[in-house]
């Protein structure tokens, strides 16, 4: 009988540990989301204002999402919520369906998808596509 209890006590410490690791995967399944705000604003005032500014990435499947002009500030944005956080996501902004860059990029990553080498920015070192950190807390 407390050989029984003891091998019970051993199983049930056990458990635990499983739940916990069980709880960690079920997290990275329903991974915390978080919003970003896209900004986008012409280098150059005096250039002709863009038909359309759209943000694409992974955390939507490359969908466009297009920007909006605030007026007073002439800064484009779109915000972006449901970004699954825990991982670094890449993304392009597109002006008139171009590549431009990101000033307020976390970093630049040489592309490896076929969505990233369709929108990827060409710098000096070659295609780019922006890098976004998660920001889950």
């Amino acid at each position: 009988m407390s050989h029984h209890s003891g091998s019970h006590s051993h199983s049930h410490h056990a458990a635990p540990g499983g739940h916990a690791h069980h709880r960690a995967a079920d997290l990275g399944k329903r991974s915390a989301t978080f919003t970003k705000i896209f900004r986008w604003q012409p280098e150059d005032p005096t250039a002709p204002m863009p038909v359309r500014v759209e943000v694409a990435g992974s955390f939507n499947g490359w969908q466009r999402v297009p920007l909006k002009r605030d007026r007073i500030s002439g800064v484009w944005q779109a915000t972006l919520a449901e970004i699954p956080g825990n991982r670094t996501h890449s993304y392009m902004l597109l002006v008139n369906n171009r590549p431009v860059a990101d000033k307020h990029a976390d970093g630049l990553a040489i592309p490896h998808t076929e969505e990233e080498k369709q929108h990827a920015l060409t710098t000096a070192r070659g295609p780019r596509v922006f890098m976004l950190a998660s920001q889950t807390k």
